[in-house]
């Protein structure tokens, strides 16, 4: 060893600037899908925060996902069963994320009970009645109206993941978090509105290019469902959290798939 040189235990390993790049865009297909990321290292409640304005790219990488299934299944059988196939790749993609938080969601705020005690139905892990109604509901409707977007179809596979998460990132600027503490409060506290505002203007080029001036409405009527909702739960609730932020995700969902059905 020449006087020159750090001692082995000495010397620091630096970070692959592309992994440091691409770890939060990781971070978010980690928290968001089931898609393996082995070269991901561990992360933590700040790399996730810093993985908040991601989350509508994540949507889109979803529908790309989706889209040869689609064609594939097209080739094989009708629409009505290609659609119900991607409905369930889809949500299984997704790990079920949103369907869970939007079946707590119902169970909770259709109880009409104290907002203490939804709160408390909502930490609960068993489904009740109005949480497996919401979720059957949104399945089918998600079907119907994929099927009945006809020629369009590959739009809505693209739009829909996108604007459902866009939303949850609308919701998360707009309304505070039900209580101290967990994954929603933080999201509320750390989002930057310069994230917001980039994420929108960025989700708005992609659903014009995507779908043209139905992609416009879209996008305005997932807004004007965020907000109705938003208000109602915060309300009811006293904030929103993350099973809120997971039933308006597949409700966006489903008003995209209307519209785009609607446009025929």
């Amino acid at each position: 060893m020449t006087p020159h040189e750090s001692p082995p235990e000495q010397r620091v390993s630096q970070p692959n600037p592309i992994v440091t790049l691409l770890q939060p865009l990781g971070e978010a297909l980690r928290f968001m899908t089931i898609i393996p990321q082995p070269w991901l290292p561990p992360g933590d409640e700040r790399t996730m925060l810093r993985a908040l304005p991601w989350f509508p790219l994540v949507g889109l990488l979803i529908g790309l996902l989706l889209l040869p299934i689609g064609w594939a299944a097209l080739q094989i059988w009708g629409t009505l069963t290609a659609a119900a196939l991607l409905v369930v790749i889809w949500a299984v993609i997704s790990g079920g994320l949103h369907l869970d938080g939007l079946s707590d969601t119902f169970d909770a705020v259709m109880s009409w009970r104290p907002r203490a005690r939804k709160l408390e139905i909502m930490k609960d892990s068993r489904i009740g009645a109005m949480g497996t109604l919401a979720i059957v509901a949104v399945l089918l409707l998600k079907v119907t109206m994929l099927a009945e977007t006809g020629a369009l179809w590959w739009q809505g596979l693209l739009l829909a993941p996108l604007l459902g998460r866009w939303a949850d990132l609308c919701a998360i600027a707009w309304f505070p978090a039900a209580a101290e503490g967990g994954f929603g409060h933080a999201f509320h506290d750390q989002l930057r509105r310069s994230d917001v505002v980039v994420t929108t203007v960025l989700s708005l080029v992609a659903s014009l290019l995507i779908a043209g001036m139905v992609g416009l409405v879209a996008m305005l009527l997932v807004a004007l469902t965020t907000l109705l909702l938003g208000r109602w739960w915060t309300q009811d609730l006293g904030g929103l959290t993350g099973d809120t932020y997971g039933a308006l995700c597949e409700l966006a969902e489903v008003v995209v798939l209307v519209t785009l059905a609607a446009a025929l």
